[in-house]
């Protein structure tokens, strides 16, 4: 006996957009719209009546909290990027770490076993596999060529009732960065930014959904890894950001912390672009905290698998370039 799907299916007509076929990294997490509203989704279900959250983290994390009045608390980091424990999580209450950089799994896991409501941010470990029963949330568009997208693991058996995503009318700076270059439609790729605020959780899109499915995650793995150690391999030197890399590890990005704000601007001239995690944190915290310093010195090189080994060496032959111009 044939589903209904099945028998509705249109047979014939014009070509769809091919994608290869293939399996999600995550097929048995719930696959849901933006990280964000993932968060939201935690919320909802646990009834948490108040929830600890980093200094260094990006403004977006604040929309479930102010969409369903949760009291938020921030707490500052070490310069191993750990928690700093001057405060006692109250019953009821839940704390929310960072995975930062995919380079902090060991610290996911000590939490693990001394917190009890804990939710783990994986926005920058897609690879970190989720513990058993611990909240967990990831985003896709930050490893990936999708517009929205994220996957939840929650330790619950209840479930919200929510419709599926659109994600069509996302999509145009990313096809249309294949053509003119991402610098061509950095204004449309911000225009997508915004356009995921305040969305209310649904299901990932069908189109998202298909993306990941063809994605050689193997191949994304490796050539983050094999990019990461030689920038470790050749910048460590000069890295202030002293931190232990798991075995394992697939990093999001090599998080360079180098005393001179002026780096990534003369980075970004010289078209290797990088961010600023987060501007927000300038207004959240003060010059002298450890979290004003990252916010305002951290220099996040690209590692991805767009990227070979000769991109890496030319990222490095640049800063140096740069950081001895600095100097001079």
């Amino acid at each position: 006996m044939k589903d209904q799907n099945e028998l509705e299916k249109t047979i014939g007509g014009f070509f769809q957009l091919q994608i290869s076929n293939g399996e999600e990294y995550y097929p048995s997490l719930l696959k849901l719209n933006t990280t964000r509203n993932a968060l939201e989704y935690i919320l909802r279900i646990k009834g948490y009546t108040k929830i600890y959250i980093p200094y260094f983290t990006c403004d977006t994390i604040l929309e479930p909290m102010l969409k369903l009045a949760v009291p938020y608390e921030f707490y500052t980091l070490d310069k191993q990027l750990e928690p700093v424990f001057d405060f006692e999580i109250g019953d009821g209450e839940c704390f929310l770490y960072t995975n930062y950089f995919g380079l902090k799994q060991h610290t996911v896991e000590k939490l693990s076993k001394n917190i009890e409501n804990l939710i783990v941010d994986n926005s920058q470990a897609f690879f970190s596999k989720p513990l058993d029963k611990i909240d967990t949330i990831y985003s896709c568009r930050k490893f990936f060529g999708v517009s929205d997208g994220a996957y939840l693991q929650i330790n619950s058996n209840l479930r919200l009732n929510i419709e599926t995503d659109i994600s069509v009318n996302r999509f145009l700076h990313l096809i249309a960065s294949i053509d003119v270059g991402n610098e061509n439609v950095y204004r449309d790729f911000v225009e997508n930014e915004k356009s995921l605020e305040q969305n209310d959780i649904k299901k990932m899109s069908i189109l998202t959904q298909k993306i990941l499915s063809g994605i050689n995650y193997q191949n994304c793995e490796e050539t983050r890894t094999r990019n990461f150690n030689y920038l470790q391999e050749n910048l460590a030197a000069i890295n202030e950001l002293d931190l232990e890399i798991p075995i394992g590890a697939v990093p999001m990005i090599y998080p360079l912390l180098i005393s001179n704000d002026k780096v990534k601007t003369k980075l970004i001239e010289k078209k290797i672009f990088v961010p600023t995690y987060w501007p927000n944190v300038f207004k959240w915290t003060h010059e002298h905290m450890f979290e004003n310093h990252l916010a305002k010195n951290l220099v996040p090189l690209p590692i991805d698998h767009r990227y070979t080994i000769k991109d890496m060496e030319r990222i490095v032959c640049v800063l140096k370039d740069v950081i001895h111009e600095l100097a001079s």
